[in-house]
């Protein structure tokens, strides 16, 4: 049962969940296929250069499985859930943090996006309330769909249950 299940109290709704963008696995993507590029590139060096590229690609590729894994695990330990009383955030899995704003301290939540961003749809995601803020909520999935499910319930409206636009 995930943390946000637990925490629920009754009558309290989930409205909408989000997740990281994919885009977070770039950096091990990236370092990935820069060693299968030294590997092909060693192919056609003579041996005792070739044998230095072949230790620069598997330190290469030892480097973007160890970010592709640390992603993963940032992914696969945080959620992000707008309820009808509240938005939570937790991350961590042994070292936890959570954070939870009530929905009625809701003042503003802002939205950066980068052109790439706007592009492939992730941004970060700033919520401020009275006396303080949320955590920046950087690299999220869809960031105007969170940020419209948090201002459509904070100013009493039900995102989910409101009429389509004509």
């Amino acid at each position: 049962m995930s943390y946000v299940q637990r925490v629920l109290q009754p009558g309290e709704v989930i409205r909408h969940t989000a997740s990281a963008h994919w885009i977070i696995y770039w950096p091990g993507a990236l370092c990935l296929v820069l060693a299968l590029v030294a590997l092909i590139w060693a192919i056609f060096l003579p041996d005792n250069l070739g044998r230095w590229v072949h230790w620069l690609a598997a330190l290469l590729a030892l480097v973007g499985i160890a970010f592709l894994i640390r992603e993963w695990f940032g992914w696969w330990s945080t959620e992000i859930a707008v309820t009808n009383l509240r938005v939570i955030y937790k991350t961590g899995l042994i070292k936890r943090t959570t954070n939870e704003m009530n929905m009625d301290k809701v003042e503003s939540v802002k939205v950066e996006q980068s052109v790439l961003g706007r592009i492939l749809d992730y941004g970060k995601v700033s919520i401020t309330g009275t006396g303080a803020g949320l955590e920046a909520l950087d690299g999220v999935a869809q960031p105007i769909e969170l940020r419209n499910s948090i201002t459509g319930v904070s100013h009493g409206h039900d995102v989910q249950s409101s009429p389509p636009p004509r």
